[in-house]
């Protein structure tokens, strides 16, 4: 059995000095500006974007790198597809998340690494894929095994076993710290793309993101609206496609954002932090996701409540400026409309509450799978995450998830005295945790932390679980220095 410390050095010495932080961003940025390039450029910058991805999987050697490549495709071009038909199209993300999962794969086989750093969370997250894997074969009954299904259903799965390779490889708080810094910039980038394109007129926004069709994007009216209703306010979709995806993303970014923004020592410059923030809450409110924005508040309110009360009466100060300033009063309508259930949009909800419940009642066990329903009265979709899993992986599924989320936050109180006061730990350590909370809140609204036509949204979900329990790990001293 080896130490801590001796443990941390094994893993330190299988792999050459890590490079700049800043060759992770440059590589991160070239795999997407070479999906940029392909959609403005024509067949050269078709060439030079595959040429530098190639490069791109070279430098992926160096593992971290992936992690940080990851974050970028999520934030910047989550659909972006590669032009190579194999049967099915990859995405941008599918390539760099395969690469860095294969890397870390080949380490093991190849005996580079003789041991794999595990978690409390590692068995209950074993356990989640092993009843999703059986939920999905139990459920092929229910319609045709498609390419697509078993292209979105296996996404579905790394993206869920990626927390293994974010556990094994965040073993310091060095590493922690810069893909927090990663995350932080990419989410403070994807907002201001979504600001700057509500910003222009819609049918110069709409023309823009048209031309992202040579990468895989949807194509014609693509700007979206309330109640997909043009009369109504325009929703900020940036380059998520989805304003309901986009908000949850940000939320998720906006909390583990906002402790920095409290932090007496924050990772980026304070006016960096500051802005980042702004821009993240800004491009939020934009989509007018109701969802995301009380997501995002209830990550903000477990900060406030577990480390600085004294701010609570700020912000609700602050809350109160804001619902009286004229521009929010529509937004303000929006969010009363809703808990009045009086929208169209929550009308609809509420009727898929209703069907799932009834399908959930039919196959209460191991639910219908991700094939399709079984009974033509009742269809698979609705939008909440729980009713999503209740649907497709039955009562054991959503056992399965809560175990796994009591046993995460568990961890994280048994061990929180080791966080305060420790200003170096404790801003990232509360903002991972509050980042899962907000996006376990936004569940139940929507779905798409749990889609599998959302490979982003739920990747991006469980790289925060992966990251909240690994810093717990790291900083209650079980490993890192």
């Amino acid at each position: 059995m080896m130490t801590p410390s001796q443990e941390t050095e094994s893993v330190d010495a299988i792999r050459p000095v890590h490079p700049s932080w800043r060759l992770g961003v440059l590589v991160g940025f070239a795999a997407v500006s070479g999906g940029i390039l392909l959609a403005f450029g024509g067949p050269l910058a078709g060439v030079a974007a595959i040429l530098a991805l190639v490069a791109a999987g070279a430098v992926l050697r160096d593992i971290e790198i992936g992690f940080w490549g990851v974050v970028l495709v999520v934030c910047l071009l989550p659909f972006a597809t590669i032009p190579i038909n194999i049967g099915i199209t990859p995405t941008l993300l599918d390539i760099i998340i395969a690469a860095t999962v294969g890397i870390w794969v080949l380490r093991l086989v190849t005996g580079q690494r003789r041991d794999v750093v595990t978690s409390v969370i590692t068995v209950p997250l074993l356990i989640f894929i092993l009843v999703t894997l059986f939920s999905f074969i139990f459920g092929l009954a229910n319609g045709p095994l498609t390419a697509n299904l078993l292209r979105h259903f296996a996404e579905l799965l790394i993206s869920i076993g990626f927390v293994l390779v974010i556990v094994d490889y965040m073993v310091n708080w060095d590493r922690i710290e810069r893909i927090t810094k990663i995350i932080i910039l990419s989410g403070a980038a994807s907002a201001a793309i979504a600001i700057l394109l509500w910003l222009l007129p819609d049918l110069a926004a709409n023309e823009i993101l048209n031309l992202f069709q040579r990468i895989g994007y949807p194509g014609g009216l693509v700007i979206r609206y309330i109640e997909d209703n043009p009369d109504l306010s325009e929703r900020a979709i940036g380059t998520s496609v989805d304003p309901n995806a986009l908000g949850g993303l940000l939320l998720m970014v906006g909390a583990l954002t906002g402790a920095q923004v409290v932090s007496k020592k924050p990772l980026l410059k304070r006016w960096v932090t500051v802005l980042a923030f702004g821009l993240i809450v800004l491009a939020v409110m934009l989509t007018f996701s109701r969802g995301a924005m009380i997501g995002l508040i209830f990550g903000l309110l477990l900060i406030a409540v577990a480390r600085y009360r004294r701010l609570i009466p700020y912000m609700l100060l602050i809350a109160l400026l804001f619902l009286l300033l004229p521009f929010a009063q529509d937004y303000l309508a929006r969010f009363i409309e809703g808990f009045q259930g009086q929208d169209l949009a929550t009308q609809m909800r509420f009727g898929e509450y209703r069907d799932a419940l009834a399908l959930i009642g039919r196959y209460p066990i191991f639910g219908v799978g991700f094939a399709g329903s079984p009974d033509i009265d009742l269809y698979l979709g609705v939008a909440n995450v729980y009713f999503t899993i209740g649907q497709q992986m039955g009562i054991v599924g959503l056992f399965a998830f809560f175990t796994l989320v009591i046993t995460l936050f568990g961890y994280a109180w048994i061990n929180r005295s080791y966080f305060r006061g420790n200003e170096r730990t404790d801003s990232i350590w509360l903002g991972l945790h509050a980042a899962v909370v907000g996006g376990l809140v936004v569940g139940l609204f929507d779905h798409y932390l749990f889609n599998i036509n959302f490979h982003h949204a739920v990747t991006a979900f469980w790289i925060f679980i992966g990251l909240a329990v690994a810093s717990t790990r790291v900083g209650c001293g079980t490993d890192g220095r």
